[in-house]
């Protein structure tokens, strides 16, 4: 990712993972940032990975290579609630 805010990366990061991350860092600016690491399930995403990001999951490589932790805590999320559903009528 190139010239993207802490936030930017936290908000692909929570794609990526499928989860929630709350960006808690206070890191301001843009950056350029490339992260490298092996699934649990298959090769690394990239063929010239380096050999530390063929060992690495996800959250050791955000460590080593970015110098950034992620850390499991409990905040606010967004939720949508459906309290009511009805079957749309014929018009």
């Amino acid at each position: 990712m190139n010239g993207t805010s802490i936030g930017q990366f936290a908000w692909w990061l929570s794609a990526q993972l499928n989860q929630p991350i709350v960006e808690n860092t206070g890191l301001t600016g843009t950056y350029d940032l490339k992260l490298e690491w092996a699934l649990d399930d298959g090769p690394t995403p990239d063929a010239n990975a380096s050999p530390e990001a063929a060992t690495q999951p996800i959250f050791g490589a955000m460590e080593f290579q970015l110098g950034l932790k992620l850390e499991p805590t409990k905040g606010p999320v967004e939720v949508l609630i459906i309290d009511h559903v009805e079957r749309a009528s014929a018009n």
